[in-house]
């Protein structure tokens, strides 16, 4: 059983090293800092969704906007669109699972914001349709997904793929990029100087 330990830290080690060492993986989440801040400061917002564990990230990525990261500053513009279980069952009973996160697009986003769809494989059924969603809307499309991208890579303006087939370990970097995408967008928004204010261990 140590040895199974050791394998499966071995592995998560092993494809964030193979994100490290990728650079076009670096370059994307700095354009997509950018373009969020941006759009956060001109009125915008990020929309956030995933289903399972990513439901999990997206919840947990918006809570780090709104509340803080590390350090307190003002509140920052994002909804997670996996929250609201009656939106999620009534969608889900009278148009059909796939339409959950289109429809929450549909109502509350508007031209101008982004929408980060997170899927391990890139071939959620209902983050496909989201995406399409906020195409039509003018809404700008960022993809973290795993393997090869799936069908998520030719409908997002911005995509980070992990290169990895297991989903634990896409999760692991997927939640390691999302706290440093909040980082980039607080800089961005407060400056490169925002990192040297105190930090705050959450109890």
């Amino acid at each position: 059983m140590k040895e199974l330990v050791k394998k499966q830290l071995a592995q998560s080690i092993a494809t964030m090293q193979a994100v490290l060492a990728d650079e076009h993986i670096a370059d994307t989440l700095v354009s997509v800092g950018k373009l969020t801040a941006d759009a956060m400061k001109s009125g915008n917002k990020l929309l956030v969704a995933g289903n399972g564990g990513s439901a999990a990230d997206a919840q947990h990525l918006v809570a780090e906007f709104v509340v803080r990261l590390t350090v307190n500053r003002p509140a920052l513009r994002a909804i997670a669109l996996t929250t609201d279980s009656s939106i999620l069952t009534a969608t889900g009973n009278d148009f059909g699972y796939d339409r959950l996160f289109e429809r929450q697009i549909e109502a509350l986003g508007q031209s101008g914001d982004v929408f980060l769809g997170i899927s391990t494989s890139g071939n959620s059924p209902n983050i496909i349709k989201a995406l399409h969603q906020a195409q039509k809307m003018g809404i700008t499309t960022v993809g973290f997904t795993g393997n090869d991208g799936g069908q998520m890579q030719c409908l997002c303006s911005y995509n980070v793929v992990i290169p990895s087939a297991v989903t634990m370990n896409i999760q692991e970097s997927h939640l390691a990029l999302e706290h440093i995408f909040c980082m980039l967008v607080e800089r961005f928004t407060f400056g490169e100087d925002f990192e040297n204010k105190p930090q705050i261990l959450s109890e």
